[in-house]
């Protein structure tokens, strides 16, 4: 599990700007919110060094 821990995070900072654009369809936008986009864009790089360091650790 931890080899793919990196694209874990890559993957959770891709569902929170999903979830954020879809929160305008029910009224309250998290688009707005600077906090959970800067949130899922340090998921998003840290899990894409994550990834970087633990592929080439391995090999």
């Amino acid at each position: 599990m931890k080899k793919y821990l990196g694209i874990l995070l890559i993957v959770l900072g891709a569902l929170v700007l999903l979830i954020s654009y879809l929160s305008t369809k029910v009224g309250y936008s998290l688009v707005d919110c600077n906090p959970v986009q800067f949130g899922a864009l340090a998921l998003i790089i840290i899990g894409l060094i994550a990834h970087i360091y633990i592929t080439r650790r391995t090999k």
